[in-house]
């Protein structure tokens, strides 16, 4: 399965170079509306020459720089993001010991790759945060933990359960960080 989930990644990585391309190429000779090339300037009274227009993304553009959604009416929100962004930052804080093998921060997806304890080799663990609101509320979190443990000859890992009160304890620091973030970041607007 991980063999063909990379394939996948790679054939989309394929089609988004080439993708890029060909819109690339298609805007090289295009004439930007005003300059000397433009053979119909601005005024001139012709469709599509009565000056700017507005952005697509509404007024004032698409800023990415409102990641905390400070100073929004909706501060609990978090900011542009398809989740809350103090849950998405907190859940990112709080597993950051963790390799990642991919982050949907829209999606609000973040997955762990396996990772070993020093202190347990025979153990490794696998994390999955789902981000399920945009409000910060606890009900907007959901992990899911796997654990494997080597089997006596050392070469095959079997699956362990999990106890429920270590996946609790897991979301309880995800919210809780995520509380702090917010509280600093209220703190640092007002």
């Amino acid at each position: 399965m991980t063999d063909s989930m990379s394939g996948r990644a790679r054939a989309l990585g394929i089609v988004a170079v080439l993708g890029g391309s060909l819109v690339l190429a298609a805007c090289e000779n295009a004439i930007i509306p005003g300059s000397p090339e433009d053979p119909h300037p601005p005024g001139t009274g012709l469709p599509g020459t009565e000056g700017p227009k507005g952005s697509v993304f509404g007024e004032g553009g698409l800023d990415l720089t409102r990641l905390t959604g400070i100073g929004s009416d909706e501060e609990d929100r978090g900011g542009v993001l398809g989740v809350n962004s103090f849950l998405w930052r907190a859940s990112l804080d709080t597993i950051s010991f963790m390799p990642l093998a991919s982050a949907d921060p829209f999606g609000g997806v973040i997955i762990t790759d396996w990772h070993s304890l020093p202190e347990t080799p025979n153990d490794r663990f696998k994390v999955t945060v789902y981000i399920l609101d945009r409000q910060l509320r606890a009900d907007g979190l959901r992990v899911s933990m796997f654990r494997q443990s080597r089997a006596g000859n050392g070469a095959d890992w079997q699956p362990q359960p999990v106890a429920t009160k270590t996946v609790t304890q897991m979301e309880d620091q995800i919210l809780t960080r995520a509380r702090q973030l917010r509280s600093a970041a209220t703190a640092g607007s007002g």
